[in-house]
């Protein structure tokens, strides 16, 4: 049937359950330009077969060559590398996605991971069994390498021109989506500090208690303090610039999501971009440095210098990432894991965390002192 004059591939994965072997053949029509993927799962003997999917046929895409990534297919083109995924949120968020992408480039020339349309100009593809694709420019490029220091302050300057360029988009009414207008950080640390209260109840009634939770008593003074400082500071601010201050934020900023290309820093995972306070993605960026380079004082000024270079912020700012650092987000998690999952077998590491948590402390103390004095 007009088979490419590339010889199918064989790839073995050796990931399945129980042991078992998938081998994946992967073949290239040129007719439909049709992507058809097998899985052979061989089970005592016995071969199962699992079509995956035929969704790039809907696309003007010269298919090259095709492989694995994490959750999702790479895809060679002649139009560069693209990422196949299935897709279950709306329609709704892709098209918002798309238009912020759209006005980007209009101002600037980012590397983000946009949509690709098909032949009917949507951005959703349907399979045959009924679900959903997407498929998007991507970057062959690895991810930011937190315990590099230019890597680090590299990104923090595209960061910064992401945000400068996300503050000139005007809101639309129509992008009034429940994934959008999301809960403020001073409410958000308002529900954690009552669930720190409700762990921390439910410790002091165990008459027997794990090295974890006699861990927990011993700390939990000086982290609740920290929550409750945190939370006044930040709740102060969100009632008098809350509204003011609320730009497109990316909203789950990691190393994972940035990509250090040759000429230029991608962004990449869009998926959370929500309407919020900026101050919030550097935030999770630079607490990843931080906690890789032992909370070092000199890096994290650095890194707020490096993105003031670019989008200079305002005391009142300023101080907002100030009660973002001091609310004790990763003591927090141990604590809201703990409560909500088995509390018979609780896991070594878990209490290691917390040991590590409290070594670090001084360190991160003086880091937030120092970020509190720059506030003015």
């Amino acid at each position: 049937e007009g088979v490419w004059p590339l010889r199918p591939r064989l790839c073995k994965n050796s990931s399945g359950s129980r042991g078992q072997t998938f081998f994946f053949h992967v073949y290239f029509r040129s007719a439909a330009h049709t992507l058809e993927v097998a899985d052979e799962l061989r089970v005592g003997g016995v071969v199962v077969i699992e079509k995956y999917t035929e969704v790039l046929s809907q696309y003007e895409l010269e298919i090259l060559d095709v492989r694995r990534g994490r959750g999702a297919w790479l895809c060679e083109t002649n139009q560069g590398l693209k990422l196949l995924r299935e897709y279950k949120g709306t329609i709704k968020r892709l098209e918002f996605e798309d238009q912020v992408f759209t006005q980007l480039e209009e101002a600037w020339h980012p590397f983000v991971d946009r949509y690709v349309r098909n032949r009917e100009g949507e951005l959703l593809s349907s399979a045959d069994d009924g679900t959903r694709w997407i498929v998007k420019d991507w970057y062959a490029d690895r991810e930011c390498n937190l315990k590099d220091d230019r890597e680090v302050l590299r990104a923090i300057t595209q960061i910064a021109s992401l945000h400068k360029m996300l503050r000139k988009i005007e809101f639309k009414e129509e992008w009034n989506l429940g994934s959008i207008l999301v809960q403020l950080p001073g409410d958000e640390m308002e529900r954690h500090n009552r669930e720190l209260i409700r762990a921390r109840s439910f410790i002091r009634n165990k008459r027997k208690k794990t090295e974890f939770e006699l861990c927990v008593i011993g700390n939990y003074d000086m982290f609740f303090e920290q929550a409750r400082d945190a939370r006044l500071g930040m709740k102060e601010f969100c009632e008098r610039y809350g509204e003011e201050e609320c730009y497109l934020c990316h909203g789950d900023l990691n190393q994972h999501h940035i990509l250090m290309c040759p000429r230029d820093v991608a962004v990449v995972e869009f998926n959370r971009m929500h309407l919020g306070i900026q101050a919030s993605d550097l935030y999770r960026l630079m607490r990843k440095a931080l906690e890789k380079h032992g909370w070092d004082t000199e890096l994290g000024l650095s890194m707020l210098d490096s993105y003031q270079r670019v989008r200079p912020m305002d005391r009142r700012e300023r101080k907002s990432l100030a009660c973002m650092f001091l609310f004790p987000e990763k003591y927090w998690k141990q604590l809201n894991f703990y409560y909500n999952t088995n509390k018979a077998w609780i896991p070594a590491k878990s209490t290691d965390k917390l040991k590590s948590l409290e070594d670090q402390e001084p360190a991160r103390r003086r880091f937030i002192r120092r970020l509190m004095a720059e506030c003015g």
